[in-house]
C-alpha cells in the first residue's frame, strides 16, 4: 500500500502524530492534538559515538510504546515487534494495529474506546424503528396494495392447512397481475428511505439518531475527520443495498452476517461495511451534567 508523505496518527500510539515519508516514520512524535508543521520535521542531530560496554543492551527507541530504559527487546519470536528497532521501523498509516508479545491491549482509535456490540445493536434497533416509522408514512399504500394482490393465494393455502384438505390437488390461486411491480416498488422505496435517513447524517457527523442516543460515533481509521458523502455511501451500500433482495431472503441473510461480523473481527471490531469504508465505531466519553460537581475534600458519597 502506497501512502503519501505527511503527518499521520501513529498506529503504535494513537495519541501522537509522526511524519510518514512514504517508506518509514521520520522524526520524533508530537501530540495528536498539536498542529503539525507544514513539511517534514527538521533532521535530528546524530548522537556522539561512545565506547560500547557490557551494560549497553539493544532495546526499543525512546518514545515508543513498551520502551524501558536498559531492557532488551523480547526474543524468541524472530523479528522484533513494532516499537523496537531503528527509527522508521513500524507499519504505515492505516495499517493494522501492531501485535505485542503477551497479553493483547485493547486498541483505542484516536484515543477513544471501541464501541461494544451491545451498544451498537441497540443503536441499530433504534434506527430500524425510525426507518419503519418512515415507511409507515410513505410506503403503507404500496404495501396494502401488494397484500391485496397476494391475499387470495395465502388465504387458500391457510384454509387447506386448517381443514387438512389433502385431497385437493389443484394449484393455489395466482397472485394479482400487479403483485411483482408492487413488490419492487415497496423494496425500492424502503431502500431509498433508509439511505436518505442514514447517509447524510453519517457523512456530516458520523452519527445517526440511534448512535447519538447510545453515545457512539463512526470515524475513519486514518484520521479524526467527518466521513464525507462518498465514504458514508460506501459504508451504507454494503448493509443497505441487500434490502432489494429481500424477496428471495438472500438480502436478509447478507445483512444478518454483516451485522454479526463485529463479534468475530479483531482487533478493531469492524463490521463488513466498516471494512469496506475503512471506518471504526467508537464510544464517546460521557459528558457530565452541569450539576455533577466533585464532592468537597473529606466528604464521602
Amino acid at each position: 500500500m502506497s501512502v503519501a508523505p505527511g503527518w499521520y496518527l501513529d498506529p503504535a500510539d494513537p495519541g501522537t502524530r509522526r511524519y510518514w515519508d512514504g517508506e518509514g516514520w521520520l522524526g520524533a512524535p508530537i501530540p495528536a492534538e498539536a498542529t503539525p508543521p507544514a513539511g517534514p520535521p527538521p533532521p535530528e542531530p546524530e548522537p556522539e559515538a561512545k565506547p560500547a560496554t557490557q551494560a549497553d543492551e539493544p532495546g526499543p527507541p525512546a518514545g515508543q510504546p513498551g520502551a524501558v530504559a536498559g531492557q532488551p527487546a523480547p526474543s524468541g519470536s524472530g523479528a522484533p515487534p513494532p516499537g523496537y528497532g531503528p527509527p522508521g521501523y513500524g507499519p504505515p498509516p492505516g495499517a493494522p494495529y501492531p501485535t505485542w508479545p503477551g497479553q493483547q491491549l485493547e486498541p483505542r482509535p484516536h484515543g477513544l474506546p471501541l464501541a461494544g456490540f451491545g451498544a451498537r445493536l441497540v443503536a441499530r434497533l433504534i434506527d430500524i424503528t425510525v426507518v419503519l416509522a418512515l415507511n409507515v408514512v410513505v410506503n403503507s399504500w404500496f404495501v396494502w396494495q401488494y397484500i391485496q394482490q397476494v391475499s387470495p393465494r395465502f388465504a387458500e393455502f391457510w384454509r387447506r392447512i386448517i381443514e387438512q384438505d389433502t385431497i385437493n390437488t389443484t394449484e393455489l390461486p395466482a397472485a394479482g397481475d400487479q403483485a411483482d411491480s408492487l413488490q419492487i416498488a415497496v423494496l425500492l422505496i424502503a431502500t431509498a428511505l433508509w439511505m436518505a435517513y442514514e447517509v447524510p447524517s453519517m457523512a456530516n457527523r458520523g452519527q445517526t439518531f440511534g448512535k447519538r442516543v447510545m453515545g457512539l460515533q463512526v470515524l475513519p481509521v486514518s484520521a479524526v475527520a467527518p466521513l464525507g458523502f462518498g465514504r458514508a455511501l460506501r459504508r451504507w451500500n454494503t448493509l443497505g443495498l441487500p434490502t432489494l433482495l429481500w424477496f428471495c431472503c438472500v438480502g436478509f441473510l447478507l445483512q444478518l452476517i454483516d451485522s454479526l461480523s463485529p463479534l468475530f473481527d479483531r482487533p478493531l471490531r469492524q463490521a463488513l461495511h466498516d471494512k469496506r469504508a475503512q471506518t471504526v465505531v467508537v464510544q464517546l466519553p460521557r459528558t457530565p451534567a452541569p450539576n455533577d460537581r466533585p464532592a468537597p475534600p473529606g466528604d464521602t458519597a
